[in-house]
């Protein structure tokens, strides 16, 4: 069975779908350009948290205590995910130089590994690396949540007088 295609029949794009879509509707349903450029980048910036398995609860409070759209902050937070477990060993070893401590030789494999035999073991061997990791990503926290908002902002803002336009 051969189905025809009509030119009108266009399929949107998977950026379009799954990211401009689902922030599309929460303008539409009143929700602010302004407390969605703040999901947008807590979401992205709370998805690099270098603790392994924490991101989305990380993300649940922050959202819940900003009263920030849950959706948006995971759909962010989800985006950041390749690049997720990388970040944490630039924050630690970023970490490790802001405190004058000598390099961990590890890698993101043995991390895992570590992890998933033994969780305890994995928190004494490596809990103040993870310190001085949150340490360094807090530091860049602060630079990187104003930026991600304040080049998010306007973009929302176009969207809301695009939607406007057509209504």
């Amino acid at each position: 069975m051969t189905v025809a295609v009509s030119s009108t029949d266009v399929r949107p794009s998977r950026f379009k779908r799954w990211i401009v879509q689902p922030v599309v509707n929460q303008l539409k349903q009143g929700t602010t350009p302004e407390k969605l450029s703040w999901s947008i980048s807590l979401g992205a910036t709370l998805g690099i948290f270098p603790i392994m398995g924490s991101t989305s609860v990380v993300c649940l409070v922050i959202g819940h205590i900003f009263k920030l759209n849950q959706a948006v902050i995971h759909l962010f937070k989800t985006l950041t995910y390749p690049i997720h477990l990388p970040m944490i060993l630039v924050f630690i070893h970023l970490g490790e130089k802001l405190n004058g401590v000598p390099p961990t030789s590890f890698s993101i494999t043995q991390l895992v590994i570590q992890f998933k035999e033994n969780p305890a073991q994995f928190a004494s061997d490596f809990g103040m690396a993870a310190l001085y990791g949150i340490e360094a990503w807090a530091i860049s926290a602060v630079f990187l949540i104003p930026l991600l908002r304040y080049a998010s902002l306007p973009l929302l803002r176009k969207l809301v007088q695009k939607k406007e336009a057509t209504s």
